[in-house]
C-alpha cells in the first residue's frame, strides 16, 4: 500500500501542497510549514518517547519519496527538519534531547542545518565559523549560505570551529546578531526557503552547544548528520524518478501522432522503459541504503552514499526522459516535469556532489579489496 495510505495525516499534508504556485512564489505559506510540523512528518523518525512518530529509515524514506514525489521543495525542508533533529539526537545530552527533539517534532517549531559557508563546501577543512565558550555562554561568529529552510527555521543547528575541533549550537532564529537573508532565485527547489545566514558575535546559554559534540572532529559531526541527509535526498530523488515515470507515461497514452499513441512509438517506449528501470535502481539502492541504517550495519555510512548518488544520477536521467517524451507540452517553465528537470540536476549537487560521491565509492572499493585509503581524511 502507498504510504499515504498507512501513515496518518499524509494523505492530508500531500492533499494541501501547491507545488507549482509554491515554485511560481518561490516560498511555501509559513502556517502550512508549521501544521506539518505539528502533525509529525517533517521529522517522523523522533522517537515517540519525545512526541515523534518513531519510523524506521525505511519507513520514513517511503514518506520521504511520496512527498518528494508531489513537490520537491516540501521534501527539502523535511529532509532539513529532519536532519536537525538528527543532529540533537547523536550530539546533544540526555536534556537537550529531551529539550529540542518535542520542539521539533510537534511542537510545530522548524529547523535547519548550517554547513556551507562562501569557501566551505565539500572541504569541510576550510570552514571558518567560530563557536567559542565563555564562561556560561557561548558566541557564534560566521557566515552561512544555502542553508535549506532558512527563511523559515526557528532554530538553527550550525556547526563550526570550537577549540581544536568543532561543533555543533542551535541558535534561535530570532537571537540577537542572526541576520537571515534570502540567497535568491535557484534554479531548483525554489520555495525550499534557501538562505544565508550571518553570525555576528550570537551570544547563547551554554545549554545551546550541542554538549557530545564539543571538540569532535568537524569531519565526525558533518558525516553523522549526512547521512540522515544524504538517505533523505536520496528517497526524494527516488520521488521525482516516479512522478516523471507516471507524468510520462500517461502523456504517452493519450498523445496520438501518425494514428498511433506515442507509447506505441518505439523510440517513445524505449524511454518510458529507461524510466522504469530507474525508478527500480533509485527505489532498490535506497531500500538496500535504509535497511542498513536500521540495522545499525558498519556498511551504513558507504550504502547511504552508493543510495544518494544512484538515485540523484536516475532523477536527472529521468526527468530528461520524461521531459522528452513530453516535448513542448513540457517547456513552460511551470508544471511537475519542469520542476523535476530543475529539481533533479540539484540533487547532484547537494549533500556532496556526485563527484564527492564518486570518490567516496572509489575509496570504499580500494579499501574492501585490501588497499589503502586514498582520500578519506578529506571527503568525511
Amino acid at each position: 500500500m502507498p504510504p499515504e495510505e498507512t501513515i496518518p495525516g499524509l494523505g492530508d499534508l500531500l492533499g494541501q501542497a501547491e507545488p507549482d504556485d509554491w515554485d511560481r512564489a518561490h516560498a511555501i505559506p509559513k502556517d502550512l510549514l508549521v501544521g506539518f510540523a505539528r502533525s509529525g512528518l517533517l521529522c517522523a523518525e523522533v522517537d515517540e518517547a519525545y512526541g515523534g512518530r518513531g519510523l524506521t529509515a525505511t519507513r520514513n524514506g517511503e514518506l520521504t519519496a511520496a512527498v518528494g514525489e508531489v513537490c520537491g521543495s516540501l521534501r527539502s525542508i523535511l529532509t532539513s527538519q529532519g536532519m536537525a533533529a538528527s543532529a540533537v539526537l547523536h550530539f546533544g545530552s540526555a536534556e537537550q534531547r529531551a529539550h529540542y527533539l518535542p520542539l521539533l517534532a510537534t511542537s510545530g517549531a522548524l529547523g535547519a542545518v548550517a554547513f556551507s559557508e562562501p569557501e566551505a563546501g565539500s572541504d569541510l577543512s576550510a570552514m571558518e565559523t567560530e563557536i567559542a565558550a565563555k564562561g556560561d555562554s557561548v558566541f557564534v561568529t560566521g557566515q552561512k549560505r544555502w542553508v535549506t529552510a532558512g527563511m523559515y527555521a526557528d532554530h538553527l543547528v550550525v556547526f563550526g570551529r570550537h577549540g581544536v575541533g568543532g561543533a555543533a549550537v542551535v541558535v534561535p532564529a530570532d537571537a540577537s546578531g542572526v541576520t537571515i537573508e534570502p540567497t535568491g532565485t535557484s534554479m531548483g527547489f525554489r520555495a525550499s526557503g534557501h538562505a544565508v545566514v550571518s553570525l555576528d558575535e550570537v551570544e547563547l546559554p551554554r545549554s545551546a552547544l550541542l554538549a557530545r559534540s564539543a571538540q569532535a572532529p568537524l569531519s565526525h559531526l558533518a558525516g553523522r548528520t549526512l547521512v540522515y541527509g544524504r538517505l533523505s535526498v536520496a528517497w526524494g530523488g527516488v520521488g521525482i524518478v516516479r512522478a516523471c515515470l507516471a507524468a510520462a507515461a500517461r502523456h504517452a497514452i493519450r498523445r496520438t501522432q501518425f494514428g498511433l499513441p506515442i507509447a506505441r512509438h518505439q523510440l517513445v517506449a524505449r524511454r518510458l522503459a529507461e524510466l522504469r528501470v530507474a525508478e527500480h535502481l533509485a527505489t532498490l539502492a535506497c531500500l538496500r541504503a535504509g535497511g542498513s541504517v536500521d540495522a545499525r550495519s558498519p556498511a551504513a555510512v558507504m550504502d547511504v552514499v552508493l543510495a544518494k548518488h544512484v538515485a540523484a544520477r536516475e532523477a536527472v536521467s529521468a526527468s530528461s526522459h520524461a521531459m522528452q517524451v513530453i516535448a513542448s507540452a513540457g517547456v513552460k517553465d511551470d508544471g511537475l516535469v519542469a520542476r523535476a528537470y530543475r529539481d533533479a540536476k540539484m540533487l547532484e549537487l547537494i549533500e556532496g556532489t556526485n563527484e564527492m560521491c564518486e570518490l567516496m565509492i572509489a575509496e570504499d572499493a580500494v579499501r574492501s579489496h585490501g588497499g589503502s585509503g586514498l582520500w578519506t581524511e578529506t571527503l568525511r
